[in-house]
C-alpha cells in the first residue's frame, strides 16, 4: 500500500469520523469506486485508533472526570459528576456492542457493505437529521443528560451499524430530537464515541493482533498518526461552526452523495 493512498484513507476517516457523513460508508466507498484494493482490518484499526486520541485530547476535561469517576461507578455509586458521567457513557454504548455482536454472528455486516446500502442510507438519514435538526427544540444542554436520554441516544447509535448511517449523525440526530442545544448534541455524540470506537478497535484487535507482520504495522502507525491529526482539525472546526451554523450544510452533502451513489447502483 502505498503512502498516497493511506494518507488518503486516513484523511478520509478522520475528517469524516465526527462530521455527520458516515466515515466507514467512505472508507468502504473507496475501494468500491477506486478498484482499488480494500485497506483491510489492520489499516481501519489504526485509523480508529488515531481518531480515538483526537476525541480523548479534545474533550479531556470531561474524559479525565470520568475516568476519575470510575472508581466511585464500581463501588456502586453514581453520586459525583464524574461517576454519573462514566455510567451514562457505559450505559449508550451497550446497544450498539449488542446489535454489533448479532450483525457479525449472522453474517448481516458483511452483507450491508454496497453501494445501494450506503446510497439508501446516506439520503434517507441525512434527510432524518435535517428533520431532526428542524423540529428539536434548543432547551438542554449536556448537563441534563439523563438516564433516560442515555438509552435513547444509545438505540439510536446502534442503527449506526448500518454502513452509511454515520454515528456522530444518527447520534446528534437522537439529541436534537430530545432537545439538546447543536453544540451539545455535537459533545454529547463525540463523547459516546469512546467507549464505542474503543469497544470495536478492541475486537478489530485482537482480530488481527496474530495475522500482522511488521509492513502492516508500520502503514497501521503512519495511517493512524495521520489520523490523529485530520481528526482533530475537523472536530475543532466542526465545534467552532456550530456555534453560529446549524447541520444543513452536512445534510446537503449527504443528499447530494447519496443521490449520486443510488444512481450509480442501479445504472
Amino acid at each position: 500500500m502505498t503512502y498516497t493512498y493511506l494518507l488518503i484513507l486516513a484523511l478520509i476517516q478522520g475528517i469524516t469520523e465526527f462530521l455527520p457523513v458516515s466515515s466507514s460508508g467512505h472508507l468502504i466507498l473507496l475501494p468500491n469506486l477506486t478498484g482499488a484494493q480494500d485497506q483491510g482490518q489492520v489499516i481501519d484499526v489504526a485509523v480508529h485508533v488515531g481518531t480515538l486520541f483526537a476525541v480523548i485530547l479534545y474533550f479531556w476535561a470531561d474524559v479525565k472526570q470520568a475516568l476519575l469517576g470510575l472508581p466511585r461507578l464500581l463501588s456502586g455509586k453514581t453520586d459525583t459528576p464524574g461517576a454519573r458521567l462514566a455510567f451514562l457513557l457505559i450505559l449508550a454504548t451497550i446497544p450498539v456492542i449488542l446489535a454489533g455482536l448479532v450483525l457479525k454472528l449472522t453474517g448481516l455486516s458483511d452483507m450491508m457493505r454496497s453501494i445501494a446500502v450506503i446510497g439508501w442510507t446516506m439520503l434517507g438519514f441525512g434527510l432524518v437529521l435535517f428533520w431532526a435538526d428542524r423540529t428539536g427544540p434548543e432547551i438542554k444542554t449536556e448537563t441534563d443528560w439523563t438516564l433516560r436520554d442515555a438509552m435513547i441516544m444509545g438505540l439510536w447509535q446502534a442503527i449506526a451499524l448500518i454502513p452509511g448511517t454515520s454515528r456522530s449523525g444518527i447520534t446528534i440526530t437522537g439529541a436534537r430530537k430530545l432537545g439538546y442545544t447543536r453544540h451539545d448534541a455535537a459533545k454529547l455524540s463525540m463523547l459516546m464515541s469512546i467507549p464505542t470506537i474503543i469497544a470495536s478497535g478492541t475486537l478489530l484487535g485482537l482480530e488481527v493482533a496474530s495475522t500482522a507482520d511488521a509492513q502492516a504495522a508500520r502503514d497501521g502507525a503512519i495511517a493512524a498518526a495521520m489520523a490523529f491529526v485530520s481528526a482533530l482539525a475537523a472536530l475543532t472546526l466542526m465545534m467552532r461552526l456550530l456555534k453560529t451554523v446549524s447541520f444543513t450544510p452536512y445534510v446537503i452533502y449527504r443528499v447530494i452523495l447519496g443521490v449520486i451513489l443510488l444512481v450509480i447502483a442501479y445504472s
